[in-house]
């Protein structure tokens, strides 16, 4: 009997032991997949306190917990899903997929800059003359725009991560990715929630008085240069990490100059050591980056100023023939 309880006892610490590998296995390459993704992690951190701007301070934590509960299920029920499909069904969709989202990061990282020098316009802030119905309205369309573009971030994080994955079993890449999941919607909507409640955190220090009044006041002085340094870390890391997505992603697909261009310069500072190689590949594939996403802002810009020609040209041949026929000159 004794013997039997300890045998007993004995495989319950196996399986503990194991139970404990495979979640420091799934911990580890949870870090290791989400690395690659860091670019699109500081966009997303910094895009997302835009949409509870003008809000009022007690809904800014409700609706950023609703936004984190969209992107979870972006991730968890749409994302992975899909992308597992594809990967199952057609392999060689991950880089293709990957070129695709590398290219748009470029895109949106380019259109930041090129509005910045003045060469493309701004776009306009959500709700700005939209003329909502009430406060419910108002935060319905935030929350749901919020849940849009995450759906695009959220989708590079999730692809860039399972690119890193390739090697792992099936089930252990299943483990992994929600692991990546939890971790990324939790640490980016926790810091967001940290940052946007710095100022109301500063102001309630400034009402005090006393030695606080003075760190209260320098917090909500800070927190809109906190903002634009944030921003512009986004920004450079977007095309930073789409430019080197694409290029490793047109490699994968067989076109390799672009990626033999790079090993060549980082080769040539290779004495130099790992910090000054690493800033070449990163500024080469930044300089990339945002040629490339310049390419594809002038276009879309191009696009959008012909197609209103194109509708407005369309609009009186409509009427005509939406017209009726005794109102038809000649008829």
């Amino acid at each position: 009997m004794a013997g039997g309880l300890i045998a007993l006892l004995d495989d319950i610490a196996t399986m503990a032991k194991l139970a404990a590998a495979s979640i420091d296995d799934v911990a580890a390459g949870a870090t290791k997949a989400s690395a690659k993704a860091v670019g699109v992690v500081i966009d997303d951190t910094a895009v997302t306190p835009q949409y509870v701007r003008g809000l009022t301070p007690e809904r800014e934590l409700p609706i950023i917990r609703k936004i984190a509960k969209g992107s979870l299920i972006n991730k968890l029920l749409i994302i992975l899903p899909v992308a597992f499909v594809l990967t199952w069904v057609a392999p060689w969709s991950l880089p293709v997929l990957l070129l695709v989202g590398g290219s748009y990061l470029c895109f949106e990282g380019a259109e930041k800059v090129l509005a910045k020098w003045h060469l493309l316009p701004h776009h306009e802030a959500h709700g700005a003359d939209e003329g909502p119905a009430g406060v419910e309205e108002l935060e319905k369309k935030v929350t749901s725009s919020a849940i849009r573009t995450d759906l695009i971030l959220s989708a590079e994080i999730m692809l860039i991560s399972m690119a890193e994955l390739s090697s792992e079993s099936f089930s252990m890449r299943v483990a992994i990715m929600i692991a990546v999941a939890f971790f990324m919607t939790f640490f980016v909507y926790g810091l967001v929630a940290v940052l946007v409640k710095m100022d109301d955190f500063g102001a309630h220090l400034a009402r005090k008085g006393g030695s606080r009044e003075a760190m209260g006041r320098r917090i909500v002085a800070v927190m809109p240069k906190v903002f634009d340094v944030i921003g512009i870390v986004g920004t450079v890391a977007m095309l930073w990490v789409g430019g080197h997505i694409v290029i490793t992603a047109l490699a994968n697909l067989g076109f390799e100059p672009l990626h033999h261009l790079v090993e060549v310069a980082v080769e040539a500072v290779a004495g130099a050591g790992g910090a000054l190689q690493w800033i070449v590949e990163t500024a080469l594939s930044g300089v990339f980056g945002l040629l490339l996403g310049s390419v594809a802002a002038f276009a879309h810009l191009g696009v959008r100023r012909i197609l209103p020609k194109k509708k407005a040209a369309e609009a009186p041949a409509a009427a005509a023939e939406e017209m009726p026929a005794a109102q038809t000159p000649g008829i």
